[in-house]
């Protein structure tokens, strides 16, 4: 059993899984944006196995993370479900018409290459100008009469988000997070993430699972990067308090933007 684990640990993967978990207990950042186009620039992974893969990876590590937060009671489920109503069916139908493109032309690689690297420009943006937005939500909330709106916004986001991170696996934490608090401006921001994540479970494990069925998930892969992640998160959670929060986002910012334009040039 010891051998046989022993030669199915991919070293290189293990270690790309620990630089993401680290990241991503440092800065809070969703590991999609950071883990896809590091297996497809970097490992030559094809972006549809990537994704598939990289979703039932993120399934997995926030399913923990939302049991925590529902510990710590950080969770509004009644937002949770208003996301759910726009992503699920979303992210069906946006499965249905990548298995459909992908049949039809072999033109599923090109869109999710072009559109990750889109999220990734628009995630970078989001990144450099996400505490100025944080900020500004807690300071200036909605007056009552826009408050009653949110819901319906709120179902317009979770159309997004399936959409976009059922193609992309990419989206959820520097984009959906910060939508959300501009939305609910009164909810403190550990409830708004706890909430983000806790939606995202749900969403990251039909689209995971839909990949799946479509033929684009590496189980050897994903044990790998759960091999890494795990302590890796533990380890940059652990730290976050001492880092540089500021040099770190611009730093993942940049890497982003590059990673974006790589994308979109090949």
């Amino acid at each position: 059993m010891r051998m046989d684990f022993v030669a199915a640990l991919d070293l290189p993967h293990a270690v790309a899984g620990l630089l993401v978990g680290t990241l991503v207990g440092l800065t809070g950042v969703g590991g999609g944006s950071l883990m896809t186009p590091l297996l497809v620039l970097f490992f030559g992974v094809s972006p549809q196995t990537a994704v598939g893969t990289d979703l039932l990876f993120a399934a997995i590590t926030k399913t923990v993370g939302s049991g925590i937060h529902q510990q710590r009671n950080t969770i509004d489920w009644g937002i949770v479900r208003w996301l759910a109503i726009g992503s699920l069916p979303a992210t069906i139908l946006t499965l249905i018409a990548l298995a459909t493109v992908g049949e039809i032309g072999e033109n599923a690689n090109h869109i999710i290459v072009v559109v990750l690297g889109a999220m990734l420009l628009v995630t970078s943006v989001g990144l450099v100008f996400q505490r100025k937005l944080l900020n500004f939500g807690v300071t200036h909330p909605l007056p009552a009469a826009e408050s009653k709106r949110a819901p319906v916004a709120t179902i317009v986001l979770g159309v997004v988000l399936g959409v976009l991170i059922t193609i992309t696996s990419v989206g959820a934490g520097a984009i959906g997070a910060t939508v959300l608090v501009m939305l609910y401006r009164r909810t403190p921001i550990a409830r708004i993430v706890g909430t983000d994540i806790a939606h995202a479970v749900p969403l990251a494990l039909i689209a995971g699972v839909g990949h799946w069925f479509l033929g684009e998930v590496d189980f050897a892969l994903l044990l790998n990067l759960l091999i890494g992640s795990i302590p890796g998160v533990i380890a940059g959670s652990l730290l976050s308090s001492r880092a540089p929060d500021k040099l770190l986002r611009l730093t993942l910012a940049g890497v982003l933007t590059v990673s974006g334009v790589r994308l979109l040039l090949q």
